[in-house]
């Protein structure tokens, strides 16, 4: 399903220890406090008006120009295509995250759907924390019992209108990382409370242009593969139906991003100890 196997830009990139660790600074921080007060989905009528312009600015403009600025190429939509009628209903969906620019060409692939993103909240009150609500983007809120149960009514109700909401299940951006890394287990919580099925995503590479890898230092263009949704095994119950939906995920992902078993793994799939060396 992926298309091609995947090139390996072998990027000089310094990843940390820790699977799911952050290597990317942000610079400011706005004082936003995510607690139980905070509107984890604005709902305000000055807020739906700017996502509006947002979205239309990113048919006209950010859509289109993602193409060129990622050498992006996409594959599958007819596997969301032909499921749009279930997929209308409120869905999931995880890819492996690789580049700043890979949530554009994951709405990109999707549209008419318009997807909610789960994101690490210091880039929400980071510099470019309004760009990244207007996008979709619901924070996740830290140590705070209180504020966790108004964030999880908020996805509930989202997942009950209907809502789409795209999870990076490694739980940070490693830029140009050829494998996939493992997997948090709450995108299984998710699928359980919402009993929405997944739509797995890969991104892999092609060798960029020289004229790229010289003048704007890409290492490699993107590839972007969709999957056929995946359900819960309803004849397991807890532990097992988790554990089993995050395996079938972190293979799928992999199968779509041109990774072998060989080559990465399926096995573990849980970032228990989160080290790179699993």
């Amino acid at each position: 399903m992926s298309l091609n196997k995947s090139f390996n830009p072998r990027a000089n990139f310094p990843y940390p220890e820790n699977t799911d660790g952050h290597y990317l600074e942000v610079k400011k921080d706005d004082g936003t406090i995510f607690d139980k007060d905070y509107p984890y989905i604005d709902y305000s009528k000055s807020f739906k008006f700017k996502r509006f312009w947002v979205r239309f600015l990113l048919y006209l403009i950010v859509f289109p120009f993602s193409y060129i600025r990622m050498g992006l190429r996409i594959r599958g939509k007819k596997n969301i295509r032909k499921n749009k009628k279930l997929l209308k209903q409120g869905a999931i969906s995880i890819a492996n995250h690789v580049n700043m620019w890979d949530y554009i060409a994951v709405m990109n692939a999707i549209k008419p759907f318009r997807p909610y993103l789960l994101a690490w909240n210091k880039n929400v009150s980071g510099e470019s924390g309004l760009l990244v609500r207007l996008v979709g983007g619901i924070p996740i809120p830290e140590n705070d019992p209180q504020a966790t149960i108004v964030y999880i009514d908020a996805l509930k109700k989202m997942f009950d209108d209907g809502g789409w909401l795209h999870i990076y299940p490694e739980g940070s951006m490693w830029e140009y990382y050829r494998y996939i890394r493992p997997f948090k287990k709450g995108i299984a919580h998710l699928a359980r409370m919402s009993h929405k099925p997944i739509v797995p995503m890969g991104f892999s590479y092609r060798r960029s242009s020289w004229i790229r890898r010289k003048l704007f230092k890409q290492p490699a263009v993107f590839n972007l593969c969709i999957g056929e949704p995946i359900f819960l095994d309803e004849t397991l119950s807890g532990p097992e139906q988790e554990i089993d939906l995050v395996k079938r995920c972190h293979k799928a992902v992999c199968d779509l991003a041109g990774i072998s078993e060989e080559e990465n793994g399926y096995e573990p799939v849980f970032n228990f100890d989160k080290r790179l060396d699993f």
